[in-house]
């Protein structure tokens, strides 16, 4: 499962790199859940085609991020927020209504950076 979200994270950020074959290949498998069998029956070519196919893709993907670490620095932002807001929660819960209103507007802050992503 892990490995199929990290796939989808990097297909997320660089799949427009990616072939057109290799694009309807990848989301046939992630997106729509075929096996290769189907996808290969669907495609007219061999089941070891689409996995070669699959691999390639998958490798391609790996070598952008290697590059270019889009994908890590999504996630680091991501953590970083979720760190802010469980903070904010925490001032927010002090009591003081002039802290409070400061704490939501810093948790507020932080949903929206994470959402950019």
């Amino acid at each position: 499962m892990a490995k199929n979200y990290d796939i989808a994270l990097l297909y997320d950020f660089y799949g427009d790199l990616l072939t057109e074959k290799r694009r309807a290949v990848f989301e046939d498998y992630y997106d729509n859940d075929l096996s290769l069998s189907e996808i290969a029956a669907n495609e007219g070519v061999s089941r070891q085609g689409i996995h070669d196919t699959l691999k390639k893709g998958e490798e391609q993907l790996r070598g952008l991020e290697a590059k270019l670490g889009l994908a890590a620095r999504f996630r680091q932002i991501s953590e970083k927020a979720e760190q802010i807001i469980a903070l904010s929660k925490t001032i927010a819960d002090r009591g003081d209504p002039a802290i409070a209103a400061a704490a939501l507007q810093i948790k507020q802050t932080a949903e929206e950076l994470k959402s950019l992503g």
